[in-house]
C-alpha cells in the first residue's frame, strides 16, 4: 500500500485503519514517507509530524518510511524491491503525482496489478491541473475504489473508466480516536466550555467549501431559540479567518462562538467530539466521504449534514440532511435537535447503526475481494500465455 502513515498527517488516519484491518487477512507492506512534501506548499507553511497517534504493532503489517519528495531514488528503490503481489495506492494530493506515477509504472512493468483508492475524484477547490494529472495517472490503474456513488459516476464521466473497473467501498469510521472512560465534564472544563452549554461542533480544516459562513449565519438564528448554545469551530486555517471574524461581529454572536484555529493533534481529537452535543457538516460543495463525518460516527455523535456526496449516508433521518448554503434550514434543524433531547438521543442511535455498517472488517473483506479478482485474472492470463507457448 502506498500513502501516508503515522506520524505523518495527510491521509494517515484512514490509512492506519485500513492497513490494520487488511493485516488481519493478508500481509501488508506499507510504503510511506520520510518527507511527504515541502512545507512551503502546505497552508501555513507547516507540516510537522503528529506524534500523538497510537502505537502501531501488527504481525501482518510492515511499514517502511523511506520515501522523500526530493529523492527519486527512494521512489524507484521502493517499487523495484517490493515483493508484494500488487500495489494499492491511496490518491488524494496533487504534489505527490510524480512519486505515484513512478512507483505505479514500475509495478506495471513488473507485471503487478495497480489499485487506486480515489479520495478526491475532483479537487475540493476547482483545479483543471488536478483533473489533468489524475487522468494521466489513472492510466496506470487496473482497478479503482471510490467511497460514494457520485464518485463512481464521476470516474466514468470525467475519466472514461468503465464500471467493471470501479468498486464502491465505504470510508470506515475512525475508531482509534475513541478513548475509554472519559469524564465529559472534565474535558469541557479543560477546553473552557461550561458543562451546561449545548455545544455545536464544526471540526476540521477551515476551507472555503466547508461552509463555515453558513454555520455562523444559522447559529445566529439558533441563539434566538437556544440562548445557551455554543458554536465551537476547531481546525487548521487553509484561508484567511478575517472574513469569518467580521461576520461573527456583524451578527453579534462573538460571545457564543469559540474557536481553536490550529491543527488538532490526533491524540486530542477525542476531546472535541466528546465535548460536543451535535456535529454539523454544512458543506457548500462536496462529492466524496468525510473524515470528519467518519470520526463523528466513531463517537456516535448526532450529525446534521449537507445534501452532498456521501454525507447523507452518515445520517439515517432525512430531517438532518439539509440543502447546501441554506442557513435557515440548518438553523431550523439545529434548533429542533437542541430543544428536544429525545431527538439527540435518537440521532445518536442512528449514528451507532451507521458505525456498524462502516466496520473495517467488512471494508477489508471487500477490498481483499478486489485483490483476489486482480491476482486471479493475472494468474489466468499467465496460464493462457504459457499454454499457447507449448508445442502442438
Amino acid at each position: 500500500m502506498l500513502g501516508s502513515f503515522p506520524p505523518l498527517r495527510g491521509l494517515s488516519s484512514y490509512c492506519l485503519e485500513l492497513a490494520l484491518a487488511l493485516a488481519d487477512r493478508v500481509q501488508v507492506e506499507f510504503i510511506s514517507f520520510k518527507k511527504l512534501y515541502p512545507g512551503f506548499i502546505y497552508p501555513g507553511g507547516d507540516l510537522k509530524n503528529d506524534d500523538t497517534y497510537p502505537a502501531i504493532t501488527h504481525k501482518g503489517l510492515k511499514v517502511r518510511r523511506r520515501l522523500t519528495w526530493y529523492n527519486p531514488i527512494t521512489w524507484i528503490t521502493e517499487a523495484v524491491f517490493s515483493k508484494t503481489d500488487l500495489l494499492h495506492a491511496q490518491w488524494w494530493s496533487l504534489p505527490l503525482a510524480a512519486i505515484y506515477a513512478c512507483i505505479g509504472a514500475i509495478f506495471k512493468l513488473r507485471g503487478k496489478p495497480v489499485v487506486f483508492t480515489i479520495h478526491n475524484v475532483l479537487s475540493h477547490e476547482p483545479s483543471r491541473l488536478y483533473e489533468t494529472v489524475s487522468r494521466w495517472l489513472f492510466n496506470l490503474g487496473d482497478h479503482f475504489i471510490v467511497h460514494t456513488e457520485i464518485n463512481r459516476r464521476q470516474m466514468r464521466t470525467h475519466y472514461g473508466i468503465s464500471s467493471d473497473r470501479i468498486s464502491l467501498i465505504s470510508h470506515g469510521s475512525l475508531d482509534f480516536h475513541v478513548q475509554p472512560r472519559i469524564d465529559r465534564n472534565h474535558i469541557r472544563l479543560e477546553l473552557g466550555i461550561d458543562p451546561n452549554q449545548k455545544v455545536i461542533l464544526v471540526f476540521g480544516a477551515i476551507r472555503p467549501y466547508k461552509g463555515v459562513d453558513t454555520a455562523l449565519k444559522a447559529f445566529s438564528e439558533v441563539l434566538q431559540e437556544v440562548p445557551d448554545a455554543l458554536l465551537f469551530i476547531a481546525g487548521k486555517l487553509w484561508q484567511k479567518w478575517k472574513p469569518y471574524q467580521q461576520l461573527i461581529e456583524d451578527l453579534g454572536i462573538n460571545d457564543s462562538v469559540k474557536t481553536c484555529l490550529e491543527y488538532i493533534p490526533s491524540g486530542d481529537v477525542y476531546k472535541y467530539f466528546e465535548a460536543a452535543d451535535l456535529v454539523i457538516l454544512p458543506y457548500h460543495h462536496f462529492d466524496s466521504q468525510s473524515g470528519v463525518g467518519s470520526t463523528a460516527v466513531s463517537f456516535h455523535k448526532p450529525m446534521i449534514v449537507s445534501d452532498l456526496g456521501g454525507l447523507p449516508d452518515l445520517v439515517k433521518d432525512c430531517r438532518y440532511v439539509i440543502p447546501p448554503k441554506d442557513p435557515k434550514a440548518l438553523a431550523r434543524s439545529i434548533t429542533g435537535c437542541l430543544k428536544d433531547p429525545t431527538q439527540l438521543t435518537a440521532m445518536a442511535g442512528y449514528t451507532q447503526k451507521v458505525a456498524a455498517e462502516l466496520s473495517w472488517p467488512r471494508i477489508a473483506q471487500k477490498t481483499c475481494a478486489v485483490y483476489d479478482n486482480l491476482i486471479g485474472a493475472k494468474n489466468n492470463m499467465q496460464t493462457e500465455q504459457s499454454n499457447r507457448s507449448l508445442p502442438a
